[in-house]
């Protein structure tokens, strides 16, 4: 373990002092949306290509002098990043960046509306591999994004449900290109997102392949440094608000840690948990809605599920009115029954953006307390009108959900609340 951190260190350093030239990293940069509200727009920039180096995120080395151009202002930073203030609700502004004189990019930003009966957004989990499975489904959402874009639901954000960023190479215990650099980033993130990111944030949460859980510490740090969070405030959980729609709780089932042996945070009486029973009973949103990496309900075929481990919040997902959860871990989809076992929540897993698992578990379906599966490439399309919810998987290929007798089950799912 020492060899090796001593090897990364050498490495880094080695790249620190190789000089990019100006014109080069204007040409590679990529430019995208951290944060969105009713009146602001996070706007950030950076090099994928960073050699090493932080190039990308809140604490990245400046690429240089930028001024940020939108509505009618040009605002200038000194970061690689802006939130810019003053914005209309529910408003779309086009934008652009330059950075010494360069132009590096731009795109489109539609603020939030101060309140909300509506609502539409993406969920995506492992994802992060850069292969054509997780291109192709990338591609889909952004055609999906435009369809919707200039209707009165358009998509507003995507929630990630874990496994963001894959090592290229496992050796064992070495993993070479899992996410501690950033321009491990780049053909995992940044690439096959890029048009959507420039238009929409991402709110992730934490997979055990994103931190020492299964791969390297420092994926946790580019993890915190590269996506920007609630309250600009880097954070393993935390929630946020839609419009007064919904409330969302993006909560840490890992056991990542940032120093030491991998550690569960997630237990009953942790920091998390008590926060967590807080969150959920001081909400007032009509819907509530708990994110995460590891399913409750789930058939598998590789993972179990995580109902005993994470009873207690379960529970209090029950007491609080909660009507649907997202996970991922389990590379296919499945959605769990409507019933007294599940507690009449939509326990759903999306768990193959990028990864599959093809495997059959028809068999293990009934037991597993889960009504529906399909072993397709996907992403999440869900809707709220008031209180109704549709959720669509959605693939580059027709998606063949199926009930545990092997019967096609048309979709979307639909919840109500009461």
């Amino acid at each position: 373990m020492v060899r090796r951190t001593a090897l990364r260190a050498a490495i880094a350093a080695a790249a620190y002092f190789t000089r990019i030239p100006p014109a080069e990293a204007a040409e590679t940069a990529s430019t995208y949306i951290g944060q969105v509200g009713p009146d602001f727009a996070l706007i950030a920039w950076g090099d994928p290509n960073g050699r090493g180096r932080n190039t990308i995120g809140r604490n990245s080395i400046p690429m240089g002098e930028a001024v940020v151009r939108i509505d009618n202002r040009s605002i200038p930073a000194s970061r690689n990043w802006l939130v810019v203030q003053g914005l209309s609700p529910d408003t779309s502004y086009n934008y652009e960046v330059d950075v010494n004189g360069l132009r590096i990019g731009g795109g489109r930003v539609r603020t939030w509306p101060e309140t909300a009966a509506r609502l539409a957004f993406f969920v995506i989990g492992d994802y992060g591999v850069g292969d054509s499975g997780q291109r192709a489904i990338a591609q889909i959402m952004w055609r999906e994004f435009q369809r919707r874009a200039g209707s009165d639901n358009p998509v507003r954000f995507v929630l990630t449900v874990g496994d963001n960023i894959y090592a290229s190479v496992r050796l064992g215990v070495l993993n070479f290109h899992s996410g501690e650099d950033d321009r491990d980033w780049k053909p995992k993130f940044f690439d096959p997102y890029r048009q959507l990111l420039q238009q929409i944030p991402f709110f992730p949460t934490l997979g055990d392949h994103d931190g020492n859980a299964q791969e390297n510490r420092g994926d946790l740090a580019a993890y915190l440094d590269n996506f920007f969070f609630p309250g600009n405030r880097p954070a393993r959980w935390y929630e946020f608000n839609y419009g007064g729609l919904v409330d969302f709780f993006a909560l840490d089932s890992t056991a990542n840690n940032e120093s030491g042996d991998p550690k569960p945070v997630y237990t009953p009486g942790s920091e998390e948990s008590q926060w967590l029973n807080r969150a959920l009973e001081a909400s007032r949103a009509p819907w509530k809605i708990p994110y995460f990496h590891h399913p409750p309900f789930n058939a598998g075929p590789r993972h179990g599920a995580s109902f005993n481990t994470l009873r207690h919040w379960i529970n209090h997902f029950y007491s609080s009115g909660v009507k649907v959860v997202f996970s991922g871990h389990e590379h296919n989809f499945q959605f769990s029954e409507d019933s007294d076992a599940t507690g009449h929540i939509r326990y759903v897993v999306s768990g193959a953006g990028g990864q599959l698992r093809a495997t059959s578990v028809l068999g293990n379906m009934s037991s597993a307390r889960i009504e529906g599966w399909a072993p397709e490439h996907h992403f999440l399309l869900v809707e709220i009108d008031e209180k109704t919810m549709h959720i669509t998987p959605l693939s580059d290929k027709r998606m063949r959900v199926r009930n545990p007798r092997g019967t096609e089950i048309r979709m979307p799912i639909v919840v109500n609340l009461p």
